[in-house]
């Protein structure tokens, strides 16, 4: 019974930071409370458990180390979100993407242009903040229901999210689980691209049945691209490099280091009066391209486009953007070595365990771990790592490969966090959008049939495999 206090304290002091701050719970306040609650675990394995300082220190310290992958790559993601929005990569990505849509085919062609973009940034919050707020404006002018909008917004925000390999979630799956990043994002294709392509069905169903008209929006946003950057396919040729780097399986590192050089060569080639504008008076071309690429690397840009809407959706945070998201994992993983030194996870880990015997149990169970994370904690990276940290052994002691735990966790804990009205994630895409959560819930087709696939596709047994377990 012990070993729930320190769930119970994170739980409270999650929900009233997520009343009190908001939006804002992940600027540090989720972070304090993951220490409370971690200080409070050290006090029960200490006094009831006569766990040592010098063995919490230790797996503390193991644990963080763990971490260090993870935050390297978080730090090279925020640059390379910088250099290829500075360089025109992506503007150029939403600018063509934008022509596809028709009225006819709105709901399923908003779905693909969030994917799209989701995809290329790596936020799906950014995604629904910006272009999502368009296609909502965009939907309403059609005469689109509300819930059909946002439900085809989030979607493709959370499908792009899921698989791009700059996505924050993406790398914390798969870093906390062990596996090589490009690895996770291949496997949980098998149960994404299936779930996407279900979902994009029903919204081409749905939009082929009603009526639309109209596109101001989307030419305001696309005037407002070609003023302010050059756009050209050519520009599209270092995603695709990148793509053949990511096919050739090159370390992800390798592959976002030499990303973030190409798309720098790019911005001081082909966008330097972007990369002048953001230095300043710098004193000199020379100075002044130096000063302006460090700081999209590292910092936050700003780029006047004349739409306001699209000014957010080009403005950049670099690696200092990270910083949370880094500082929120280092605590996380304290927590997580607090519960497992004291012995306290594995008392959780028997309760639940007992009724995951095969395959499909142990992955519902994972699976149904996340989702319930995800509306008592009120986070999904708290969700992400807890659910790995939770079935990690497990899946090593059974046989699985941890890849298979990633997905899980991904299937579940990302992709429903959206759905819980008082999770940040909820709570900030229904401010952004305008849109009560519970009124686009039951449009958000990818996100509710994540969780079943993934359990229907290890029920199959369709790609999982066994290791050999060695004695």
């Amino acid at each position: 019974m012990l070993s729930f206090i320190p769930f119970i304290v994170l739980i409270a002091l999650i929900t009233c930071c997520v009343a009190v701050f908001g939006n804002a719970t992940l600027d540090g306040a989720s972070q304090v409370s993951l220490l409370v609650a971690s200080a409070v675990s050290v006090l029960i394995g200490h006094f009831s458990k006569r766990v040592t300082w010098e063995e919490l220190e230790r797996e503390i310290t193991a644990k963080i180390a763990t971490c260090t992958p993870a935050v390297i790559i978080l730090l090279l993601i925020g640059a390379i979100g910088g250099t290829w929005m500075v360089s025109g990569i992506v503007p150029t990505m939403i600018y063509y993407g934008m022509q596809i849509l028709r009225p006819e085919i709105f709901l399923v062609s908003s779905s693909l242009l969030c994917a799209l973009v989701s995809l290329m940034i790596g936020s799906s919050w950014t995604t629904v903040a910006t272009i999502g707020v368009a296609l909502m404006g965009i939907g309403k002018a059609h005469g689109f229901d509300d819930g059909w909008i946002a439900g085809s917004i989030i979607t493709g925000a959370y499908f792009g999210d899921k698989l791009s390999p700059l996505s924050d979630t993406t790398v914390l799956a798969s870093s906390v689980s062990g596996v090589p990043l490009f690895t996770h994002i291949r496997y949980m294709m098998y149960t994404t691209v299936p779930t996407f392509c279900l979902s994009l069905t029903i919204f081409l169903v749905a939009g082929l049945t009603m009526t639309v008209e109209g596109q101001g929006t989307v030419g305001e946003f696309m005037e407002g691209l070609q003023h302010t950057f050059v756009i050209s396919p050519w520009l599209l040729l270092v995603p695709v490099l990148t793509g053949i780097m990511i096919a050739r399986r090159w370390p992800s590192m390798v592959v976002l280091f030499f990303s973030i050089l190409l798309a720098v060569f790019v911005a001081l080639t082909v966008q330097s009066h972007l990369v002048h504008q953001i230095a300043g008076d710098a004193g000199g071309a020379l100075l002044s391209s130096y000063k302006g690429m460090m700081q999209v690397c590292y910092g936050a840009t700003a780029i006047a486009t004349g739409v306001p809407m699209l000014d957010e959706l080009v403005h950049t945070s670099g690696m200092a953007g990270m910083m949370p998201t880094i500082w929120l994992i280092i605590c996380a993983q304290t927590f997580g070595a607090a519960l497992t030194a004291t012995g306290q996870l594995r008392d959780l880990m028997h309760l639940v365990l007992r009724f995951a015997r095969g395959t499909a149990s142990l992955i519902a169970s994972t699976v149904g771990f996340g989702v319930t994370c995800n509306i008592v904690l009120a986070d999904q990276y708290l969700s992400i790592m807890l659910s790995s940290s939770m079935f990690k052994d497990t899946f090593q002691e059974r046989g699985y490969e941890q890849r298979l735990l990633s997905r899980s966790c991904e299937d579940s804990a990302t992709v429903t966090s959206v759905l819980v009205p008082w999770n940040t994630c909820g709570l900030t895409q229904s401010t952004v959008l305008g849109v009560a959560t519970l009124t686009y819930l039951p449009y958000c087709f990818f996100n509710l049939l994540s969780p079943v696939t993934s359990i229907v596709v290890a029920a199959t047994g369709w790609k999982i495999k066994k290791l050999e377990i060695r004695n």
